[in-house]
């Protein structure tokens, strides 16, 4: 009988299967904490399952979002501040889907690396499940992919998926008309667009990420990686209310090209620039990138990261449900008879 001989593991190539499988077990008390009505089953299995009558819903349409958070991961990375990307991705997506009037139901994630650190994945999907707690949404499922030879040491990747529903008819933008108003409600920061530039204009001014913020308390890292704003539990109180005719998420394109997309074809809007102050880190990227105004408006939010349009008879009221919410609001702008969004005033 040939004696055997002890051959090459999946280890030895780089995966740790027992480190994935002890990650899952980590995170399992965080994704409990975002159960919600209509969730099945959730991590371990092949699939999630998730009940819609369970959740409430008798005709519903599912709406389905994915995004990632981009080359903020950079800075996040090159700090070790990962607390907050996991917040990030979780609003790139279910901010998406509220401006579509939907409800997000479950969320799951996509986290690639090139070796699992287990303290590092922990804090990115604990910052998952908070922005899941935060916008009503449950964390389901995911997907842990340990790929050496695909990623630097330490780098890592992250995409994410959420699934919403409405009633069916419940659809927006809806019954947007002429002299609708708009109200912005005020973001974060950067929130999670534009951070190539960002990293350009850093870069250029000779600062580094631990240096000490310019506008704010803690380190320039610190102040950037601020998380994006959820905006979904407002947005959904004001549209359920009857209030809302549409929703705008101001992220990549910014106030320019995102509030188009829910404005029908021959309608437009007018902004005020001055209905609002442009907050201090737009003010030092627009300073130290030489960025002119045109060019601040169509990378970044400018301090809006969200626009909720409705009629003007419910602007009032719609106004002060959101501040009651804990929302920022600005009245900016209307909806007007002539295509294209025109400015008036100055932010900068």
């Amino acid at each position: 009988m040939t004696e055997r001989q002890n051959g090459i593991t999946y280890a030895d190539a780089g995966v740790d299967i027992d480190a994935g499988n002890a990650l899952v077990e980590r995170i399992k008390p965080a994704a409990k904490r975002t159960t919600r009505a209509g969730v099945m089953s959730g991590l371990g299995g092949f699939g999630a399952l998730f009940d819609l009558k369970a959740a409430g819903y008798d005709d519903p349409v599912l709406v389905a979002a994915t995004d990632g958070v981009g080359t903020k991961l950079r800075i996040a990375i090159d700090t070790g501040n990962v607390d907050g990307v996991g917040i990030d991705l979780v609003a790139m997506c279910v901010n998406d889907l509220v401006c579509q009037g939907a409800e997000p139901l479950f969320f799951l994630d996509y986290f690639a690396t090139g070796k699992l650190e287990l303290d590092t994945a922990t804090r990115i999907i604990e910052g998952i499940a908070k922005g899941c707690e935060l916008s009503g949404c449950a964390l389901i499922g995911g997907e842990t992919a340990e790929m050496p030879g695909m990623y630097p040491e330490g780098d890592f990747d992250l995409a994410g998926f959420s699934v919403g529903a409405m009633e069916r008819g419940g659809t927006l933008p809806a019954n947007v008309a002429a002299g609708d108003v708009l109200l912005g409600l005020a973001s974060d920061g950067v929130h999670s667009n534009g951070y190539s530039l960002v990293r350009v204009i850093v870069e250029h001014s000779g600062m580094k990420w631990d240096d000490p913020c310019p506008w704010d308390a803690g380190t320039l890292g610190e102040a950037l990686l601020t998380p994006t704003r959820l905006y979904v539990k407002p947005a959904l109180a004001a549209a359920r209310e009857g209030m809302v005719n549409a929703l705008a998420h101001i992220t990549g394109g910014g106030l320019t090209e995102n509030l188009p997309r829910v404005l029908p074809e021959g309608l437009g809007a007018t902004i005020d620039l001055n209905a609002w102050e442009l907050p201090p880190v737009f003010r030092w990227l627009t300073a130290h990138g030489g960025m002119d105004e045109a060019e601040l408006l169509k990378t970044y939010n400018a301090g809006i990261g969200m626009i909720v349009v409705v009629p003007a008879d419910k602007a009032d009221a719609a106004a002060k449900l959101l501040s009651d919410m804990g929302e920022t609001v600005y009245t900016m702008g209307t909806v007007t008879e002539e295509e294209g969004v025109a400015y008036e005033g100055s932010l900068v």
